[in-house]
């Protein structure tokens, strides 16, 4: 796998592979606010998930316009921002982190990569993707169980990033 912090010298989104995740999904609420409810992250684990995502270039973090009070949202500058509008969950926000005790993330990703998450166990469907105002494109990336987990969710999220950059 490509080394999430560097997501241009990577494979297109189209061809990243992903590892089955391991053991059953968590539960999550069917409605919003989605939340993953069991399968908690170490708040270190939490800790050092956003600060990977911070290092992905040219984003700005702060809170999310689309979640629940002390969500991380990450945005892109808005001349870098030339993906499609489904990229998107609001404005020029790409993804959102729960906070604690949660750690599960709402990111947009393209088709096949989507399905690829979804069938390999890192990912669902958001209840709402497709209603008016919420990108069909948008899954609920689960918290990452132990620091192995990180890499994976790093990497979907730097996917993400790129969708909503156009590349």
């Amino acid at each position: 796998m490509s080394n999430p912090t560097a997501p241009d010298a990577g494979e297109p989104v189209s061809d990243i592979a992903l590892p089955v995740r391991q053991g059953s999904r968590p539960r999550t609420t069917p409605t919003n606010p989605h939340s993953q409810l069991d399968q908690m992250p170490t708040p270190l684990l939490s800790q050092e998930l956003a600060k990977r995502i911070a290092q992905l270039p040219g984003i700005r973090l702060g809170l999310s316009g689309r979640a629940p009070p002390g969500t991380i949202g990450f945005y892109l500058k808005e001349q870098d921002a030339h993906g499609p509008e489904e990229a998107f969950l609001l404005g020029l926000e790409f993804a959102h982190l729960h906070p604690s005790p949660d750690g599960s993330l709402h990111l947009p990703l393209p088709e096949p990569l989507r399905s690829k998450a979804i069938a390999s166990g890192w990912a669902e469907k958001h209840p709402l993707a497709g209603h008016p105002t919420v990108s069909r494109d948008i899954v609920m990336v689960y918290a990452p169980r132990e620091p192995a987990e990180i890499e994976v969710v790093v990497t979907l999220v730097s996917a993400s990033w790129r969708y909503a950059r156009g590349n």
